[in-house]
């Protein structure tokens, strides 16, 4: 459910941008961001830049192509699709795994190359990596089940598109009908994803990095890395919200370790310097936190430290 919704969020956003590029409409909604050329706003500057224009075709047309597959391939099984449809789950991995890297590397270049930012790109990518956060737990299932099956000596690829049963118990759980609304609504939401207070404040901090622009003047290359580190930490941060993709966390720490040395090789001032350090300080102590655990993915469990 909430990927379905996450993606609804994205396609609608996508169709909006293109019948902008198309020429549909005049003008596009953009409340924070001036554009780079006059009479443009941020959004309308990024989606007619010479990197979204590269495309033989609108990107964000292609964009709105993808989420709709997604929510087509969304609706397809029900929850235990894992196991009777491993193929569906697959291409849904196919889809948004691509899409979720085209994202975020658009938000890196957007200030880098281009000079400025897009609010409704901000927010795409942002349901983009919920969108990951959300799948991942069920591309671990559907590994695992296929693992246990090659164990079994069953044969996996045709598993992989017919299904198979599984091992455990076969005691079955209550229909959805029989429930009450909020109660299959809170396990759509909070099922195999959270989001620790470390992981929260992980995010923020990979928000404020972004906009040293802003808040220190921060310009050229030093800007660019804080940028560059500040969204790849947010990235990390919210697909390690999914219980199982949670050791994704470590992947900060090298991240964070970046801003040690950056201030000093880009000669920044007193206050950019401290920034750095306080920042890169803080992350990776946070990052040593795993949060809670309360789902259980076989023998993957292992390796959510």
């Amino acid at each position: 459910m909430p990927i379905i919704v996450l993606a609804f969020v994205g396609f609608f956003i996508s169709r909006y941008l293109a019948a902008y590029q198309l020429g549909h409409i005049d003008a596009v909604w953009d409340p924070f961001f001036a554009g780079t050329r006059e009479g443009l706003n941020g959004t309308e500057d990024i989606i007619t830049s010479e990197a979204s224009e590269a495309w033989p075709v609108p990107d964000a047309g292609l964009g709105g192509i993808v989420y709709m597959l997604e929510i087509l391939l969304g609706l397809i099984g029900a929850a235990n699709r894992w196991r009777t449809m491993p193929w569906i789950v697959a291409s849904f991995g196919v889809l948004i795994v691509p899409l979720g890297v085209v994202s975020v590397t658009f938000i890196i270049i957007q200030p880098i190359l281009i000079g400025t930012w897009c609010t409704l790109c901000l927010i795409q990518a942002g349901a983009m990596l919920l969108q990951i956060a959300y799948a991942f737990n069920e591309f671990v299932a559907t590994g695992e089940f296929l693992k246990r099956r090659h164990k079994a000596g069953a044969p996996v690829l045709k598993i992989f598109f017919t299904g198979d049963t599984d091992e455990g118990s076969t005691q079955s759980t209550d229909e959805d009908f029989q429930r009450k609304p909020t109660a299959i609504i809170g396990d759509a939401l909070g099922t195999g994803v959270n989001l620790p207070w470390n992981l929260a404040l992980c995010i923020l901090i990979g928000a404020w990095l972004m906009l040293t622009r802003i808040t220190f003047g921060a310009e050229g290359t030093l800007a660019n890395w804080d940028h560059l580190i500040g969204a790849l930490i947010i990235t990390v941060g919210i697909i390690a919200m999914a219980e199982s993709a949670r050791p994704a966390r470590w992947l900060m720490i090298p991240l964070a370790a970046m801003l040690l040395f950056t201030p000093f090789l880009h000669g920044a001032d007193m206050p950019a310097t401290l920034n750095s350090l306080v920042c890169a300080a803080v992350v990776i102590a946070l990052s040593l936190r795993r949060g809670p655990i309360h789902g259980q993915y076989g023998s993957w469990s292992r390796l959510l430290a």
